[in-house]
């Protein structure tokens, strides 16, 4: 593998070429030249979203503490290679008993040759011919071939070393010292008859090759492209500049045959490796000018390229450790002259982790296959001279770092004896520090954000359950156990048949165009595609005409292409009327009821979003659609409105206004494609635990719970993390390992109370930690329909379901989000009985929390699932902030004393429920309308206080950080009561005037602070 030439010139221009740094200097990797731009690339200063996890230890290191930190994950370092001017890229084995690798040693020859190197017996063998230049080399599975690229068949080999020799010994340098030579052509050496085979034979430089896992594939690079085809002036350009930019990846038979292109893009991309599975690319991506690089991966058919870093600088060499789980990289992240070892997690979600710390050259790192051992090339040398360098490998400290442990390796054993541990440390009154030990286990990385169905649930459920046990809680779940689990839909992924053409034009899959969850799977035979506008059918009003976007247009049997979202420039009360019948869905249905084969949804150019794919996101329906829905580029939507004598921009800009449009058919060109969208069904478990009062479960019971999960890194769509700190982990501080820590508080309350004989209890508490709330109340619901099979010994009532669980469950006692106690906590859910304003009463008589009162039954959380099953509830929550549903949320924002204080208010109301004669009185309210709306796009980053009481307008208790609202001077403490011209009254009034703005269009925005109104103005960003 080899940095571009125009990258790795600056490294060398920012080196003394004394004969300590030659070794990198002329070293292949680094070759003399510089960025196409001209200008200086990447050091590590530049400010990036990766960037924050090594800033700060930039400043060059002392030997001793540099190898005091590497000690944390090398030990028994050891030079492996001694011999000739360098070495460098060893490869082992598929059984590690050998490694391949190349160096600088033949007499005669000035360039690399291929060594293969026994590690059993020490003996060395060199695959290579001896003439021309290699690079590269890799050992086929069965152990009996070795693939690597040479010149060996240059006839002009011998003149070529010649000439370098006598350069050599002149005392000059060249100024490059990779010439990307286009003689390079992949060999194969067959170790029984010592012959070679070529494998390519096309003009160009093919190198950097290796086999996949089971032997029967090869992917390596090339420029051959550049020598096949006219170059665009841009791509002639940086080709003269340095051959490297016309680099790609290509995969091919393990024969050399059926050769498949599968990137293809300007800047190198290179060094690439097959992933453990066989099922993914890893390689390094150069921007165009050669400044950055960054770490990639793809799939073996070239769809779904996924790039891991965004380091903004030299991130190159990835490999992938042998479980597939994390890679390790080079990186010159710390100084343009220093490159370091880095980790990274397979999906990119991790902060990168750093490896080395000595100053200089560390790179083409290696894991055996063992994962056991790691090998890299450096020139920590004595000579400073690159050799290959080798260490046994700390994967447990990889893992933990990376936040892996709750994907693979997190032990329910050591969650259990935590809880169980806990339980005989905390006190029987509220204590903070009691609430803090159960959140600081809740929140560790190592639990990756109690995602349901994951390990790291598995592990937060173990902790709370064995916890719950040695309390002398009676296990409540399925079985006898204190668990019960459900399956449930966690999200879906592309399947491996998903193909598609235009005419005679193929379009990949991740790149090109993406199937949206909802859609039709199967193949789709050819069929003409017309294009219907924004797809928008709406029923007409006294201020509005009707819309109908397919007015005169055959669909019957084609695929129909429509605009994502809504026009851009129509008015705000239009794009309020229009907006129920602009979602995917609905356009879907519409276009399905005029007999359309499939959509097409396009975002196009003035949409203003961030992706143009419409992301393959689960939306919690399992319900389809009986057509093919697809989301395709904007340069793929303009190839096909193109081909009928169209432009897209030009399209989208006149229907921008809204007035009505035909459509019109898109040529003769037809689709054909293959859906092959796959389900992920997951387990979730619930924790329910039993304090029983009498010899035998009661008929009735009180409960009280919280939910126990979270959002894992944030793929599931609902998190609200910055750019920057998306697919970090969301260890849910507040929400809501603060609630499932009250409820456990409440729980060592009353089992106190019990043993000293002082709850005289005419009833049964249940205890449970929910799983599924972040996916919508799933794990609460499944226990509500599983109720009476769970306990058979309540009588059921007669009817269909959904059955009441009342008197069953006399009432609900909820803690969702009580760990940021600010002036007063919020009681919900006080409209469910009458009894709740008295209890409220006496039971915060002794604690005296300020408090808000709120009579909302229908509630974002668990509770919900109850008080529709006709029980009483009762939800503690402090509020929102602006830290919720981002990484942001962690253990160290939270107000540990609030959080006991409210945990001993719900203990004190859970006893008196629990001791009283009668079950509470269930109020039952009618359900609020729910309109049928379209996803707001418009984005202002304000935090409503759900706790500021009755009050006109909305009460903020903060702004997002860097959001639209910020930026215009909102601050938490704020009152809105106008937006865009619209008294706001409530959080529907505000709801309803987001709808109506048009993104990127400042609009006024009218706060009350304290006693005055201030006029702001507010540009609204986008949510896509």
């Amino acid at each position: 593998m080899h940095l571009p030439r125009y990258a790795t010139g600056l490294l060398a221009a920012s080196l003394l070429l004394s004969p300590a740094t030659l070794s990198i200097a002329d070293d292949p990797h680094v070759a003399k030249s510089k960025p196409a731009d001209g200008k200086p690339a990447a050091t590590a200063d530049v400010a990036s979203p990766h960037h924050a996890a090594a800033t700060a230890d930039q400043e060059k290191l002392d030997p001793k503490e540099a190898a005091a930190k590497e000690a944390e994950w090398l030990t028994g370092t050891r030079q492996l290679t001694f011999s000739g001017r360098r070495s460098g890229e060893g490869y082992y084995s598929a059984d590690g008993s050998q490694m391949v690798f190349q160096s600088e040693r033949e007499p005669g020859n000035p360039f690399y040759q291929i060594y293969l190197l026994d590690l059993e017996t020490g003996d060395l063998d060199r695959v290579s011919p001896g003439t021309g230049k290699t690079t590269c080399a890799w050992i086929h599975p069965d152990g009996k071939r070795v693939l690597f690229s040479s010149t060996q068949n240059d006839p002009a080999a011998k003149t070529k070393q010649d000439e370098e020799i006598a350069i050599r010994e002149s005392g000059k340098q060249r100024r490059y010292s990779w010439d990307y030579d286009p003689q390079y052509e992949l060999m194969a050496w067959n170790r029984e008859t010592e012959e070679y085979t070529q494998l390519t034979d096309a003009e160009g430089y093919d190198a950097e090759a290796s086999y996949s896992p089971d032997g029967k594939q090869i992917v390596f690079a090339s420029n051959r492209i550049a020598y096949e085809r006219e170059l665009t002036p841009k791509e002639a350009k940086l080709f003269k500049l340095d051959p490297a930019a016309m680099m790609d990846l290509y995969i091919a038979n393990a024969d050399g045959s059926n050769v498949r292109r599968l990137t293809d893009t300007l800047g190198y991309d290179g060094g690439p490796f097959f992933s453990p599975d066989g099922k993914r690319i890893c390689f390094r991506r150069f921007s165009e000018n050669g400044a950055t690089a960054e770490v990639m991966t793809i799939g073996i058919d070239g769809s779904d390229p996924q790039q891991l870093t965004n380091m903004k600088a030299m991130s190159w060499a990835p490999y992938y450790h042998p479980s597939g789980d994390y890679l390790i990289f080079t990186t010159n992240l710390h100084g343009f002259g220093n490159f370091e070892l880095y980790l990274i997690d397979a999906a990119g979600k991790s902060e990168p982790v750093r490896v080395t710390y000595t100053d200089g050259f560390d790179g083409l790192p290696v894991f055996s296959p063992d994962g056991k051992q790691l090998s890299w090339s450096t020139n920590r040398t004595a000579s400073g001279n690159t050799q290959i360098y080798t260490a046994a490998w700390n994967d447990a400290r990889a893992r933990k770092l990376l936040g892996l442990d709750a994907s693979q390796t997190v032990d329910t054993q050591d969650a259990e004896e935590l809880g169980r541990q806990a339980a005989s440390q905390s006190h029987a009154d509220f204590k903070p520090s009691d609430i803090m030990r159960h959140v600081d286990y809740l929140c560790r990385r190592e639990l990756g954000g109690r995602l349901t169905g994951t390990p790291g649930e598995k592990a937060a459920t173990a902790y709370v359950a064995a916890y719950l046990e040695n309390l002398g809680v009676k296990p409540a779940g399925a079985d006898g156990s204190f668990f019960q689990n459900f399956e449930f839909t966690a999200g879906v992924e592309l399947g491996e048949g998903n193909s598609l053409t235009v005419g005679d034009e193929s379009f990949k899959v991740g790149t090109d165009w993406q199937p949206l969850a909802f859609s039709k799977t199967g193949e789709f035979e050819p069929a003409n595609i017309v294009f219907a506008g924004y797809g928008v059918v709406a029923p007409g009003s006294e201020e509005h005409p009707v819309q109908d976007a397919y007015v005169h247009l055959d669909v019957e049997d084609k695929w129909v292409m429509v605009f994502r979202h809504l026009p851009a420039d129509i008015s705000a009360e239009k794009r309020q009327h229009w907006s129920a019948y602009s979602s995917l869905r609905f356009k879907a249905m519409v276009a399905r009821d005029r007999g359309a084969r499939g959509l097409i949804v396009v975002s196009g150019p003035t949409s203003k979003v961030r992706e143009q794919l419409v992301p393959l996101r689960f939306d919690g329906s399992l319900s389809g659609t009986s057509l093919g829905v697809i989301s395709i580029t904007d340069a793929m939507a303009a190839k096909i409105v193109k081909a009928a004598g169209e432009e897209l921009a030009e399209l989208q800009k006149e229907l921008d206004s809204g007035e009505p449009a035909m459509g019109f058919d898109l040529g003769e060109a037809k689709l054909t494609a293959k859906i092959d969208v796959q389900k992920q069904q997951r387990v979730g478990r619930n924790v329910i635990g039993r304090l029983q009062v009498g010899d035998a479960p009661s008929d009735q019971a009180i409960l009280i719970g919280a939910h126990i999960d979270h959002l894992g890194t944030g793929a599931s769509g609902n998190s609200l993390a910055r750019d920057d700190e998306r697919n970090g982990v969301h260890v849910g501080a507040d929400d809501n390992a603060s609630g499932v820590a009250a409820m456990l508080e409440v729980a060592q309350y009353l089992t106190d109370l019990q043993r000293r004989g002082k709850l005289p209890a005419k009833r049964d508490i249940l205890l449970a930690a929910w799983s599924g709330e972040e996916l919508g109340l799933l794990g609460s619901d499944a226990f509500a329909d599983k109720f009476y099979d769970l306990y058979p010994q309540v009588p059921a009532p007669e009817g269909h379901p959904p059955l009441s669980l009342y008197p069953a469950l006399s009432a609900c006692l909820n803690m969702d989000m009580v760990g940021r106690l600010r002036e007063k906590l919020v009681l919900q859910g006080i409209g469910s009985s009458p009894v709740w304003n008295g209890e409220i009463e006496r039971r915060n008589a002794p604690v005296g929390l300020a408090l808000t009162l709120q009579s909302d039954t229908y509630l974002p959380t668990d509770a919900s699932t109850f008080y529709m099953r006709g029980v009483p509830i009762l939800s503690a929550f402090t509020g929102s902030h602006s830290e919720y549903h981002t990484p942001r949320d962690t253990p160290d924002t939270l107000n540990y004393e609030g959080a006991a204080q409210t945990a001993r208010l719900m203990g004190l109301i859970a006893r008196s429920l629990a001791t009283a004669d009668d079950a509470p009185e269930y109020t039952k309210h009618t359900a609020p309308q729910q309109q049928v709306r379209a996803q707001m796009r418009a984005y202002l980053g304000t935090i409503p206080d759900y706790a500021a009481g009755d009050v006109k307008g909305v009460m903020l208790s903060g702004a997002s950080e860097n959001g639209p609202a910020a930026k215009a001077g909102v601050r938490g403490g704020d009152l809105i009561i106008e937006l865009a011209g619209r008294k706001i009254e409530n959080i529907y009034d505000y709801t309803y005037a987001i709808e109506a703005l048009k993104i990127g269009e400042e609009v006024p925005i009218t706060v009350r602070r304290g006693d005055k109104e201030v006029k702001l103005k507010v540009t609204p960003g986008s949510r896509d």
